[in-house]
């Protein structure tokens, strides 16, 4: 409860100034640094993106495969206003918190909750998604490890995860090289696509079904839509550097929008190249054989560039969970500093990491690794539901900041923004809508049962607060008598030192033991000793060591109401970490018994064995 010593009942942190400052920035990232450790997540979704609409018009036949082109541009449209949205949050709330921040200055407090909870479903499913997506690459290349799927995919959580708890810029710096070479790989997949008037092969897809509908619909409306909606996963990701802004060195806004920036750009690029390439060389979808895998094939043809596009793909792919641990720790913390989460997601380590955050990350995303089995069509389902749901709220909130703010040009910037907020508010009730029966139901009721425990949460600091007087001026402080308990069970250098801080301590001094069988032996050795303090002998109680000082404490507290009760309870702590298994642990089992029973003060002298 230190935490709540601030009388605004937010954790404490100390202040970036001087050499101190300049020690944090070491562990902050530069523009290049961002790149690699938040825009994993959007670069990755080139692999499904353009996949996922083709897949959907594949439903219309080689005709709707025609209109691939035109739905990613509407998709490339979307990302140019999400990036010029997102710049404006940055500038506007370097903090940090995207979306929720913009939703809490001007959409209330439990519009900022939906948006926070929807954010934190994404992250969590994006490194699930992620890192089964990873492994399901490695295992169609290496089919013998398909029985394997769910340890490979727990190891490369370990691994992503370890990398992070050592500081967001050692991850970068890990990162940046996969990033590039995938990056690299598909940019020159696309010039040399471009090039050739012919696939270079079609040994990929060579004996693979074709995935076009036998009876094919007509292209609609609808199905435009649906191929729209399914496009945009691959604009998840791109909210990831507005919310990490506080992981950036100054100026850290600036770095941070060019780092938007940059990833829109670079993922525009890829995204249209790519349609253009499906349009001209008439890819068709195939069983067994992803969009890419056929990409490559036909733009560089069936050599080791094709294997590296393959594998730069599978490792981005698995590392892409590491824009969420960039992300949703800042996010946490932000939730932690206004009381809507445990506090302790508001520490930082020594390099500058929310390990707490990183931590229950991990475990939650494991949880789902498991459940599923390791499959990623489990849960692709669930996926960029929560991330339209931020996206919509973020537009509708940055239309109202436009309108409060009335800068120059302010009716131009809420067109574009309430723009976006009708296309990303259209994808979302689509992608529900379409996927609800796939599992996207979760996601429908996790969002108010994430929530209601944000609520839960707040209501119980605000109860902690009014019983601390939190923002009132305390009343002065007073002495008390002070009465310091001892426990004692033998006379050693132990009971010695813990008598001698008791007497330093307090005014009165009781030593106490509960009756055992040496307790006669003990008293007329404490006789012969006589160090001043009175030895009370407890009554035994069947299997309970505690209870007896419990109860005695009470006592005390019930005569003496005006009186500081403090149980000093000496312990002994041995010079290597296993010797610990040889202790007793009586210590523990009297500090949680008077902690749980009493209001008393309790300390624990420990004696060090070296």
């Amino acid at each position: 409860m230190s935490m709540l010593a601030k009388t605004d009942g937010r954790p404490a942190e100390p202040p970036d100034t001087g050499a101190g400052a300049a020690a944090e920035d070491r562990h902050r990232l530069t523009a290049t640094q961002g790149l690699a450790a938040l825009s994993l997540d959007a670069m990755a979704s080139v692999a499904y993106g353009p996949e996922s609409i083709v897949l959907v018009l594949a439903a219309a036949g080689a005709h709707g495969l025609g209109f691939t082109l035109p739905v990613t541009l509407a998709i490339a449209a979307l990302l140019t206003v999400l990036v010029a949205s997102y710049r404006q949050v940055i500038a506007a709330f370097p903090d940090g918190g995207g979306s929720y921040a913009v939703a809490k200055r001007h959409l209330g407090r439990r519009t900022s909750l939906v948006t926070a909870a929807s954010l934190i479903l994404d992250y969590v499913l994006n490194v699930a998604v992620s890192v089964t997506a990873g492994v399901a690459a490695l295992t169609s290349a290496f089919p013998s490890l398909y029985g394997d799927r769910v340890w490979l995919c727990l190891g490369v959580l370990v691994v992503v995860t370890a990398v992070n708890l050592r500081g967001i810029v050692e991850s970068a710096k890990a990162f940046i090289v996969p990033t590039a070479v995938f990056v690299g790989s598909i940019l020159l997949m696309i010039v040399m696509g471009l090039l050739r008037s012919a696939p270079a092969s079609t040994t990929a897809a060579h004996g693979h079904a074709s995935a076009l509908a036998g009876n094919a619909t007509a292209v609609g409306a609808l199905l435009l839509l649906k191929a729209f909606a399914a496009g945009c996963s691959a604009l998840t990701g791109v909210e990831a550097v507005a919310n990490a802004v506080p992981s950036f060195r100054a100026p850290r806004a600036r770095r941070a929008q060019r780092t938007e920036v940059a990833l829109g750009a670079l993922l525009g690029i890829m995204l249209i190249g790519l349609s253009v390439l499906i349009g001209r060389f008439h890819l068709q979808p195939v069983e067994g054989v992803t969009v890419l895998a056929q990409l490559a094939d036909a733009s560089l043809g069936h050599n080791w560039a094709f294997y590296v596009v393959q594998f730069a793909t599978m490792i981005l792919l698995a590392l892409a969970a590491n824009t969420s641990f960039g992300g949703l720790p800042v996010l946490m913390a932000l939730l932690a500093r206004d009381n809507y989460l445990p506090h302790v997601f508001g520490l930082k380590a020594d390099r500058q990491v929310h390990r707490h955050g990183v931590l229950a990350l991990a475990a939650v995303s494991a949880v789902l690794l498991i459940f599923s089995g390791g499959d990623v069509n489990t849960l692709v389902p669930l996926f960029s539901i929560g991330v339209f749901v931020g996206f919509t709220i973020c537009q509708v909130g940055m239309v109202r900041h436009w309108r409060q703010e009335r800068s120059a040009g302010w009716l131009g910037k809420a067109l574009l923004n309430g723009f976006g907020a009708v296309l990303t508010g259209v994808s979302a009730v689509v992608v529900t809508a379409t996927k609800f029966t796939e599992g996207a139901w979760l996601i429908v009721l996790a969002l108010p049962v994430l929530v209601l425990a944000f609520e839960a949460v707040h209501r119980a600091y605000g109860r902690i607060g009014e019983r601390l007087e939190l923002g009132r001026v305390p009343e002065p402080p007073r002495r008390c008598h002070s009465v310091v308990v001892v426990p004692v069970s033998s006379l050693s250098r132990l009971t010695s030192k813990a008598l001698t801080a008791a007497v330093s301590l307090g005014d009165e001094v009781v030593a106490v033991t509960v009756a055992h069988p040496d307790a006669e032996s003990l008293r007329r050795d404490w006789e012969l000793w006589n160090p001043g303090v009175s030895l009370v002998e407890l009554p035994a109680q069947a299997g309970s060591l505690g209870r007896p000082i419990v109860r005695y404490v009470r006592d005390l507290s019930e005569r003496h109401p005006d009186n500081r009760v403090t149980v000093l309870i000496p312990e002994v702590e041995p010079a290597h970490v296993w010797q610990r298994l040889l202790q007793n642990q009586r210590g523990t089992v009297v500090a949680h018994a008077v902690r749980r029973d009493t209001d008393a003060v309790i300390c624990r002298l420990r004696f060090r064995i070296t």
